[in-house]
């Protein structure tokens, strides 16, 4: 599975996005991978209170990394492996996903979120406020909503600026994105639980039926994301470049005869389906 993600091998269903009649796929895919992060997210602080510390804090924040690298890796080219809802926002705020599937993968990241969060319940219980998110000691609200905000800001540039055709590293994203999660939550969660993802602690809530601090993970990741759609039109000029609508939409390289992504030739910038050149649609303005 892995072999065929690098390589950018995809199902023939998978390279129109546009065929409605493969949406449930799709969905289903957003569903899997936001269960296995939300897992993984909230699965590390809940089991490290089952076994009495087994699991250290530096694993609880790593494991949410390691995972995404594998979601991207194994079911990107099926949804794009967006995972949290503000990613998905952002992705639609540069016009490389359509607003018209924007409702179908936000209630398939909660239902993963919700669906993970009670598989924790039901082996080991309540414990841990399953891996609920949390403003660290002596921190207040506003405090982890602004540290939440600067930290997804750097997440959504990381995955819009790896996504884009200015740097086209393709299934290698997954190392970039999953590197930046693991390192925001090695030196950030003390602080907010480095969540920068509102279904990540949805979930967790929900099961628990306390949302006294949910407003700081919904406030904070959506703010981040909508600064990092506007350094994204700085650094690259608006969006809709055809490299990254195939990362937001499911294809993360350009599928060729048989299905097998190839780079464009060197030196020959990559057409859009609009059949603007890619070097002009991802480039910001000259001057």
């Amino acid at each position: 599975m892995w072999m065929r993600a690098l390589l950018g091998v995809q199902p023939r269903w998978g390279r129109d996005f546009d065929d409605l009649s493969n949406e449930w796929r799709r969905l289903f895919a957003e569903v899997l991978g936001t269960f296995l992060l939300v897992l993984a997210a909230a699965g590390g602080p809940t089991v490290s209170s089952f076994s009495h510390g087994a699991v250290s804090r530096v694993a609880s924040v790593s494991a949410p990394g390691l995972m995404v690298m594998a979601v991207i890796l194994s079911i990107g080219l099926i949804s794009g492996a967006h995972l949290n809802p503000a990613v998905t926002l952002a992705f639609a705020l540069r016009n490389e996903f359509p607003w018209k599937r924007v409702p179908g993968y936000l209630v398939a990241q909660v239902v993963g979120s919700v669906l993970a969060c009670l598989l924790l319940w039901t082996l080991v219980g309540k414990v841990g406020l399953l891996g609920a998110t949390e403003p660290g000691r002596g921190v207040g609200d506003l405090q982890a909503m602004v540290m939440e905000a600067a930290l997804t800001f750097g997440l959504v540039t990381v995955i819009l600026g790896t996504a884009s055709g200015a740097q086209n590293v393709g299934p290698l994203s997954a190392i970039a994105v999953g590197g930046y999660i693991a390192l925001a939550g090695l030196w950030a969660s003390p602080i907010s639980g480095a969540s920068m993802n509102p279904d990540r602690s949805f979930g967790p809530d929900l099961v628990m039926g306390n949302f006294s601090h949910f407003w700081v993970y919904l406030v904070g990741p959506l703010l981040g994301a909508l600064v990092a759609v506007g350094a994204a039109h700085v650094l690259r000029g608006r969006g809709g470049g055809a490299i990254a609508v195939r990362a937001a939409q499911g294809t993360l390289n350009t599928p060729s005869r048989g299905g097998v992504a190839q780079a464009p030739p060197v030196g020959q910038p990559e057409v859009s389906p609009g059949g603007q050149r890619e070097s002009q649609r991802e480039s910001p303005p000259a001057g």
